[in-house]
């Protein structure tokens, strides 16, 4: 039997950069290729088109790597202040800044004490899949990153102590320990796809989906909407 990681591992600060590296290199020649009309279709954030989610990631980015992440940045007001800034940008310029922003922004994620931006990280490949969705394109959540991404999600759970669960994924061969083991909780149980269970913990659309949950409610997962 595989040892299931749990929550004694240390944090990788390569991580993060890792997985942004990694959806930079599958989404953006995605995006080049797509007609502007592309970029008006409706994502699953509320009022959010495909433009508006690049530009909120890419700005985000762009704040963390020129060090303007300051509290509040990620606030409903900022996010749509950020998009009103680059409402007379081209198409093309808001991939060029989210594709800077995915190259430059590791370093800075890794060296952010206790790891404070690995949510960020986290949260921009989750819109990356909200952006694939919209698209209509295979593996939403899924994808090359995927990997990486189900490791840095076990992170963040146990760095902001989410009540445990052992995950067994379809599409891995590890079993998965997310939120943090203290023992108070027994972990909770969760069997179906990985891409379902990013769904799970980022509030996204389960329309479709199968999977089985036990001893934790959905709502008791959500990290971020």
């Amino acid at each position: 039997m595989t040892d299931v990681r749990d929550a004694t591992d240390g944090r990788d600060p390569e991580l993060p950069g890792l997985l942004l590296r990694t959806e930079r290199d599958a989404l953006v020649p995605l995006l080049r290729t797509l007609p502007d009309e592309a970029f008006a279709m409706r994502t699953c954030c509320p009022g959010w088109t495909v433009r508006h989610v690049l530009a909120h990631c890419s700005a985000a980015l762009t704040r963390l790597v020129e060090d303007r992440f300051e509290d509040g940045v990620l606030s409903s007001k900022a996010n749509d202040r950020d998009i009103a800034e680059r409402a007379g940008w081209t198409n093309a310029a808001v991939v060029d800044e989210l594709e800077r922003g995915l190259t430059e922004a590791g370093p800075v994620v890794a060296a952010a004490p206790d790891g404070r931006h690995d949510g960020l990280a986290l949260g921009e490949w989750v819109h990356a899949g909200d952006v694939r969705e919209a698209l209509g394109e295979p593996g939403a959540y899924a994808g090359p990153a995927l990997a990486p991404a189900l490791e840095l999600l076990a992170s963040v759970t146990r760095s902001r102590g989410t009540l445990p669960l052992h995950a067994d994924l379809d599409d891995r061969d590890d079993p998965l320990l997310l939120g943090a083991a203290t023992g108070e909780h027994p972990p909770a149980r969760y069997l179906g796809p990985a891409s379902t269970l990013v769904r799970l913990y980022a509030a996204r659309p389960l329309t479709g989906t199968r999977y089985d949950l036990a001893g934790v409610k959905e709502a008791d997962l959500v990290l971020f909407g």
